[in-house]
């Protein structure tokens, strides 16, 4: 879980074919938020900008959701409350029912958003647990309900399935607050050296 203190995490964007190493994450973390801005260049070699920010309660159930993309095809932006029971608002306060049960959000193309079932979770080794996510797709900023599952494999390891069609599953390294350090072809930690 993260500290009191804010934190600053950066992640390499390595999922784009030709530009695996072109873009930056730059992520403040501190206690009750996010606040992020991603450099891509996504699958089709379109530049993206994503900036979100995410607030959560002290029981890591997320909050408030803001968005914006911007691309050469223009800016969109997204806002979303919730209650913190799984009942979801658009920025307008019109309720988003396709989101109803969902307490986290997973927001592509970030691994940030993996933390935070888990903060929330606390999961034993060997422990799985399945979540219900509202899932936010940049640039477009689609939003859908989707089916997710961790098992912790270790102190610092765990398995991510996607239960919907596309049966996706990776083994995620995390450091010691639950925050992903690599997500094999997705994402790379950059640390400092030394």
């Amino acid at each position: 879980m993260p500290q009191a203190t804010e934190r600053s995490i950066c992640w390499s964007p390595t999922w784009s074919p030709g530009f695996e190493t072109v873009g930056l994450e730059h992520l403040l973390l501190s206690d009750g938020g996010a606040d992020s801005v991603l450099l891509a260049i996504d699958k089709s070699g379109t530049p993206i900008r994503l900036h979100y920010s995410i607030r959560w309660d002290d029981t890591y159930r997320v909050r408030e959701a803001d968005l914006q993309v911007r691309t050469d095809a223009g800016t969109k932006h997204m806002h979303l409350r919730s209650d913190g029971a799984g009942q979801w608002t658009d920025a307008e306060g019109h309720a988003l029912s396709a989101l109803e049960g969902c307490i986290d959000i997973d927001i592509w193309p970030t691994p940030m958003t993996n933390s935070l079932p888990l903060w929330r979770a606390q999961l034993q080794v060997g422990e799985r647990r399945e979540f219900r996510m509202a899932w936010i797709s940049a640039p477009d900023l689609t939003l859908e309900l989707k089916p997710q599952a961790y098992t912790r494999l270790s102190e610092r390891r765990y398995l991510f399935e996607s239960l919907d069609k596309t049966q996706f599953k990776v083994e995620l390294e995390v450091d010691e607050h639950q925050i992903v350090l690599d997500y094999p072809e997705l994402f790379r930690r950059v640390l400092k050296a030394g």
